[in-house]
């Protein structure tokens, strides 16, 4: 009671008011008060306190104020109004419409695999390798993708080798279905058939793992020990897809040619000896190279989107499940997008290939 009295009286008397109520005050020439009152996160702009309790008004950025005296003890009691500043400038509208916005996700992801392509480039010309990582991922994206690489490659192309061999047996060109395999497989099917295959297995198991590394953050734990996720992470990865990919291309090429010359030999009657000839006078050292280039590039695409969408996975379980089918849809655009560019500026003008096939 003696507080709530003595309250009253320097309420009423115009003096300072009490600590308890004001936390924060500043006293201005025309009698003006600065304050924050305790019980509210905002803070009040002014405060002026005239002869009447009931007549003090609050006068805040945003919110008017106004207080009337309490019936039970006296005091004032400070109600709410709506907000009475609407002249807002143009310049705080900008900056609140900039502050809240945010740019959408396939850009910044986009803009993430070109950052991560550079640091990944800046590694490998700086020798920052970390050489037991990445010979663990060599092996896995090599010698333990070799086997349904090579059964893929096997069944398309004898499935080509239908279609090749039932035409051109018809039009009496036989001697040219081994130069016409041989150039479709080296220059098209086994770049593009291991690079699918390679996405679908090692691009999907990119991205989960890292993305589950990041929604756990394991990446965070690396920063912290010192150790750039980036380094330990993505370049081993991206090192194994480019190295691993144009041996895995090579390998399909060879079984996919050995597989059409055995069902042309044994179903329709082409002999194998004539198959390969055709295949050998059609074939140039550069159709073999085009395609250990072709497979490089895809390799990489590879396995930068699938870093990349990895580690910038957000929302748990789902955010990861989401980000590996992104991957894998994205990487396949990427190859197929890349595959043209790199065969129109390969291959220009009218070409002579199964001129000696004939």
């Amino acid at each position: 009671m003696r507080k709530r009295e003595a309250e009253r009286r320097t309420t009423e008397s115009g003096d300072e008011p009490p600590n308890d109520l004001v936390t924060k005050r500043s006293i201005k020439p025309d009698g003006w008060f600065k304050m924050q009152i305790p019980c509210s996160p905002q803070r009040v702009k002014s405060i002026a306190f005239l002869r009447r309790p009931q007549d003090c008004k609050f006068l805040m950025q945003n919110t008017r104020l106004f207080s009337v005296p309490n019936t039970n003890d006296g005091h004032p009691s400070v109600s709410k109004l709506e907000d009475s500043n609407t002249n807002h400038s143009p310049n705080s509208e900008v900056e609140s419409l900039l502050h809240h916005w945010s740019p959408p996700r396939f850009l910044w992801r986009g803009l993430s695999v070109l950052v991560i392509a550079g640091q990944v480039l800046v590694r490998i010309l700086t020798g920052k390798i970390h050489w037991r990582n990445t010979l663990q991922q060599l092996e896995r994206v090599g010698p333990k993708s070799l086997g349904v690489c090579l059964l893929t490659s096997a069944f398309v192309g004898m499935a080509f080798t239908i279609q090749f061999v039932r035409e051109f047996t018809r039009l009496g060109l036989s001697r040219s279905v081994g130069g016409v395999l041989a150039l479709a497989f080296a220059r098209e099917l086994s770049p593009v058939v291991t690079s699918i295959v390679v996405a679908g297995r090692i691009g999907s198991a990119f991205a989960a793992e890292l993305g589950t590394m990041q929604v756990s953050e394991q990446t965070d734990t690396l920063r912290v020990l010192g150790t750039n996720p980036v380094d330990y992470l993505v370049t081993p990865r991206v090192i194994a897809a480019s190295v691993a990919l144009p041996f895995l291309t090579l390998m399909c090429f060879i079984v996919g040619m050995a597989s059409s010359g055995f069902l042309a030999d044994a179903v329709y009657g082409v002999s194998i000896n004539i198959i390969l000839d055709s295949a050998r006078r059609a074939l140039k050292p550069w159709d073999i190279i085009s395609a250990m280039i072709k497979s490089q590039v895809f390799g990489a695409i590879i396995s930068i989107v699938s870093c990349a969408w990895g580690v910038t996975t957000m929302g748990g379980a789902k955010g990861v499940g989401e980000s590996t089918t992104s991957s894998v849809v994205i990487s396949l655009v990427g190859i197929f997008i890349a595959d043209f560019v790199l065969s129109y500026f390969f291959f220009q003008g009218v070409g002579d290939s199964l001129k000696n096939c004939v």
